[in-house]
This record gives C-alpha cells, sequence and structure tokens, in this order.
C-alpha cells in the first residue's frame, strides 16, 4: 500500500531560477530539498572544498593529534583497529596511510566478523599488549567500548578513539548521561559537547579530518589530505550518510576524481567491475563498488579489501580485485536464499503482523543478517531484526523506518543483549538466545508505531507532464548529483498514460519496455525494473484478465496508468531517445475514445 504526495514548499522560484541562471524547475526541486537561503542553494550547487567545515572544531581532535605526535616523535608502536565494513576499511586505509606519511610506526588489525565481533575486544587488546603495541586508535568503533578501553588503561597503555556513532547513555529520572570512554582523546561529532557544526559524517571523514591536523603538526600541507577524498566519499556513500552540507560536497569532489584515481586498487576494482569508461556516481559506489569491499568482510576478511587499497603492484591488483569480485557474487546468492527464508518464517509463524519484525534464522551467516533486515524492511516497511546462530551465541541487524529510532528502542530493553550498538536507522546486537522470545515480545510492546507509520509514503517533487522533458532539462538536472539518501534522485509523476506497448526484456523477468501515450497524444518510451509478473497481476486485480491479455499483445485497451517517473536518454546503437524510468504505478480503466 502507498500514499503519493505531491511536496507544496513555497518560494519564490522565478526570483530563485533567475539569481542562479537556473530553471524555475530546478528551484523548485532545490526548495524541495529544505533549502531555503541563498547560501544553502549556493553550497547545493557550487560547494567547493573551501566550504568544508574546519576540523579544529571536532572535540579531543588537537588533543588527539598530540597524543599521537608525540607517540610518533617517540617511535612508539601504534595499532589501528578498525570495524570491517566499507567505512571502517576506508577508515583504517587513510589513517595507515596518513600515520605512515608522518613517520609512525604503524600497523593496523581489522576484527573477523565471526572470531571477534564488532569493534575492539580484550582479545584485540591483549594481542595489541603482547606484539609490544603502545598506542591503539580506532576509527569506525570505539565510543561504545568503554570497560574495553579501562582494562587497556589497566596494561598501560594508550587509546584514542576516532567513531561516528551514537554515544552510550544511560538514562534517569529522563535525564541522559552520556558513557563516553576514558581514552586519551575521544573524537566523535555526536558527543553533545562537540561543536562541529555537521554531526552526520562517517568514521571515513572523521579520520580524515584528524589527518588533515596531523599534517598541520608536522608541516605537511593540508591539500596532500585530498588523495584520501575518493575513499572518504565511498565509505560516506556506503555507510549511507545523508548526502547534504559537506557529506554532498566531499562525495561529489570525490567521485570527480574516482575516474583519475591514484589508489591502484580502487582502479583495480573500478576495471574488474568494468566501469573503467563509466562516470563513477554515487549508485556505482553504493550497489557495485562498495559491496565488492563490504563482501571480504562478510565471507572472508576485510584484510583481503584494505591489503587491495594499498597494494601498488597492478598484476597483484587485478588478482585481488577479481577474487573480491567472486566473494560479492558469492555473497548475492547467499542473500537471496536468506531473502526467501525470512520471507516463509513470518508466513510460518504468523509473525508479519507485529509492529517490530524479529525474524530467527539460525543457519543464515551473521554477515549478511543486515542485508536481509534491510530487503524485509524495504518489502514491509517496518522496522526489522535478523537475527542469527553463531558460536557465541545469538548476533543479528537491524534496520529501521524514518518513524522508529531504533538505537533508542534497543536502549530501552538493553537487558536482553549482551552487547549492542547503531543508529536511529540500524543496529548490530549480541544476545543470549534464551531471551529471543522476551526481546520480540518487549520491542513489540514498547513501540509506538500505528498503522500509518507503515504506509508506504511517496514523496512526488513536481507533476509534470513529459511532454516537457528535453535533453537541456536533463543535463540541468545533473547539477543535482550525487544522489542518495538525504537528497533524493527527483521524482516526477503524471496521471493517464494509455499503454500502447509493452514487452519484457531479458531472461530474469525484471525488466518491462512500455510504449505509452499521454491523454494529449505525447508518446515516450518507458522502462520499469521490478517484478514484471506482480505488474501484470497488479493491473488485472484492477482491470480485469482480458484488458491485460490486451495489453500483453499491443492492442488498444481500456488501461490507464498513473506514474512516478525519473527521465533519461536511453543511447541505443548511436541513437539517442528520451525516455522515463517508472518507479511507483497504480492503474485505473477508462474506454479508449481516441
Amino acid at each position: 500500500m502507498e500514499q503519493w504526495f505531491i511536496s507544496a514548499k513555497k518560494a519564490d522560484f522565478n526570483g530563485i531560477a533567475r539569481h542562479f541562471g537556473i530553471s524555475p524547475v530546478l528551484a523548485r526541486l532545490m526548495r524541495n530539498r529544505n533549502l531555503t537561503t541563498e547560501e544553502e542553494m549556493r553550497k547545493y550547487l557550487y560547494g567547493s572544498l573551501e566550504d568544508l567545515y574546519e576540523p579544529s572544531l571536532l572535540k579531543d581532535a588537537e588533543k588527539g593529534v598530540q597524543v599521537i605526535k608525540e607517540k610518533i616523535m617517540a617511535g612508539k608502536k601504534i595499532r589501528i583497529i578498525s570495524d570491517y565494513d566499507v567505512d571502517g576499511v576506508s577508515s583504517n586505509y587513510i589513517l595507515y596511510r596518513g600515520l605512515a606519511r608522518c613517520g609512525a610506526q604503524v600497523d593496523y588489525r581489522i576484527p573477523d566478523r565471526v572470531a571477534d565481533g564488532y569493534g575492539i575486544n580484550e582479545h584485540l587488546i591483549d594481542q595489541a599488549y603482547e606484539d609490544g603495541v603502545d598506542t591503539v586508535i580506532t576509527c569506525d568503533n570505539g565510543i561504545a567500548a568503554a570497560e574495553q578501553i579501562s582494562y587497556g588503561n589497566g596494561l598501560g597503555m594508550t587509546f584514542v578513539v576516532t567513531d561516528h556513532h551514537d554515544v552510550p547513555f544511560v538514562e534517569k529520572d529522563g535525564v541522559r548521561t552520556e558513557q563516553i570512554p576514558e581514552a586519551a582523546a575521544v573524537i566523535n561529532p555526536k558527543q553533545e559537547d562537540c561543536a562541529y557544526p555537521f554531526k552526520n559524517i562517517c568514521g571515513a571523514v572523521v579520520v580524515y579530518k584528524f589527518i588533515e591536523l596531523l599534517y598541520d603538526a608536522f608541516g605537511i600541507g593540508r591539500r596532500e589530505a585530498q588523495e584520501f577524498l575518493e575513499i572518504a566519499a565511498m565509505a560516506t556513500v556506503c555507510d549511507v550518510m545523508i548526502l547534504q552540507d559537506e557529506n554532498r560536497i566531499l562525495v561529489k569532489e570525490g567521485l570527480r576524481r574516482m575516474n583519475e584515481t591514484k589508489i591502484r586498487g580502487l582502479r583495480a576494482l573500478i576495471d574488474a567491475n568494468h566501469l573503467e569508461d563509466k562516470k563513477i556516481t554515487a549508485y556505482h559506489l553504493g550497489f557495485i563498488l562498495g559491496p565488492c569491499i563490504n563482501a571480504s568482510g562478510r565471507l572472508k576478511t576485510a584484510k583481503k579489501a584494505l591489503d587491495l587499497l594499498l597494494c601498488t603492484e597492478e598484476s597483484a591488483c587485478r588478482a585481488m580485485a577479481e577474487e573480491l569480485l567472486e566473494l560479492n557474487s558469492e555473497r548475492k546468492e547467499m542473500t537471496r536464499k536468506g531473502e526467501e527464508e525470512a520471507h516463509r518464517y513470518l508466513e510460518e509463524t504468523g509473525q508479519m503482523q507485529d509492529k517490530v519484525l524479529v525474524i530467527f534464522l539460525p543457519d543464515c551467516h551473521e554477515s549478511i543478517a543486515g542485508i536481509i533486515a534491510g530487503r524485509i524492511r524495504e518489502c514491509y516497511n517496518k522496522p526489522v531484526f535478523v537475527i542469527t546462530r553463531t558460536r557465541e551465541g545469538l548476533k543479528g541487524s537491524g534496520r529501521s523506518i524514518e518513524t522508529y529510532h531504533m538505537y533508542n528502542e534497543m536502549v530501552k530493553v538493553k537487558e536482553c543483549f549482551t552487547k549492542f550498538g547503531g543508529h536511529p536507522m540500524a543496529a548490530g546486537l549480541s544476545m543470549e538466545e534464551s531471551r529471543l522470545s522476551e526481546l520480540r515480545q518487549r520491542l513489540n510492546a514498547n513501540a509506538q508505531l500505528t498503522e500509518e507509520d507503515f504506509v508506504k509514503k511517496v514523496h512526488i517533487d513536481i507533476a509534470l507532464p513529459v511532454s516537457w522533458l528535453s535533453e537541456e532539462f536533463l543535463t540541468e538536472l545533473d547539477m543535482l548529483e550525487p544522489f542518495g539518501n538525504g537528497n533524493q534522485k527527483p521524482l516526477f509523476a503524471q496521471k493517464g498514460f494509455v499503454i500502447t506497448g509493452a514487452r519484457i526484456l531479458g531472461s530474469t523477468g525484471r525488466c518491462l519496455k512500455m510504449f505509452l501515450r499521454d491523454e494529449k497524444g505525447y508518446s515516450i518510451d518507458a522502462i520499469y525494473f521490478g517484478d514484471t509478473s506482480l505488474f501484470f497481476q497488479d493491473m488485472e486485480n484492477c482491470c480485469g484478465k482480458e484488458e491485460t491479455e490486451r495489453i500483453k499483445k499491443g492492442l488498444s485497451s481500456s488501461v490507464r496508468m498513473d506514474c512516478t517517473y525519473y527521465p533519461e536518454v536511453n543511447e541505443w546503437r548511436g541513437q539517442r531517445t528520451m525516455q522515463i524510468v517508472i518507479k511507483n504505478y497504480r492503474f485505473s480503466c477508462k474506454k479508449d475514445i481516441a
């Protein structure tokens, strides 16, 4: 079930258009993205690296730099410990390269997803201590490791935390108190008393800022740190950070450099995915390149991905990139099977009526629980936890909806977990199997969600007739990129299309080519990517089997389709034609009087 809404934000669109030399449609699209001031719009359209915030605004950043500088100057051994996802691998890469550039005696460890779990733990601290490591610097983890860092302090080690996850807290009488690890420095913009203006940066951007300050301390120009922008951009997109404010600038700049990257491992990964001749977009980062990096941490060890990024020998880079590509293919097949099992679990248990879905897949590989949770969330538009059985007990991942702050809700039932952490929209957990039923019961009892929250909201930017489209307008739309979380690709809509022809392309049944004519007689090609059998079933439910069969045969029918869409240029054998990509559809019946 869907509800369609057309945005109705007000502004002087003609005035904005004149000021920036753009169309009123583009001005409306910017306003729909909650841009209100001239400065916000300027930064959105033309923001550059000069518009990024000063790294020293990060609480403890300068203190951390001083600690690390002293350790480097004293020749102390420093170890980086990161997470095993794209953001963790990216953060580790930037820190390792940056610290080495400053002359540090530095190495790195990435926890094994299965053996170690998320983040720093006592085993990794013991290992570092035995290896003679003096200082541990975390990235993309550490903010929830107060006990572990206290243990390490007891061994006489020094800790610097760089992270971006929500800060753990205890709440008493309505007052929240943050639980900050007792490290030499804790650098995380989410801390309440951190003055950094933009809180929604990923772990890799936190360490990018840290390295800028470290380069200052060693007399190295900050400009040199820009060689890490491609990696920071990939981490930002893959960790689903909102593409607003400085994230938008960082990703835009990183993408601009991507096709000419000097990072040979990244170049090899681009080539392995046959993207060498394509303009790299945020889509490629989030759905093609990033998953290859992630696959190593999911199925083998994330060290493989980091080794690729650090590799400088071209033939070795090619071999490692191909291995990650194969791992990602294996991960895709495991995910497909896991998604089928999740749907079967909900059907057999009858739990799909729950407000919060807690799905127990004991044999699922723990590394893909989050991906499956995301797929099920998309299907039901409900918060989802997918929990699996491991050697150490149960582990799981959650994916949420806008109206459900997943981390805060987990805090309310923290007794159910042995370990947990995350964001409003995603989380990870460990727990004992005996508490699984209690977790499901308490999460659902606490949930303040209503049926309205489960209805998918489709926010349409503009009801725009397809006859208005042109290649010049599509070129102008490029100014809105990169698209992603917080800066969605514009969505247009038009009612009353006649479908004059339709055919399924390929063998997967997930690509439908259509030929449309609007009520004024304007014709345009359309493409729909999705379950085509469901598309025709929806048509049949609305208009009947006979009319649906007429559509399939290219005959005139009473079927009318309203749709939301995004326009693009289709290039085929040297020919360029305008087409629309259909995102949402709904049918009605009306006799064709043409």
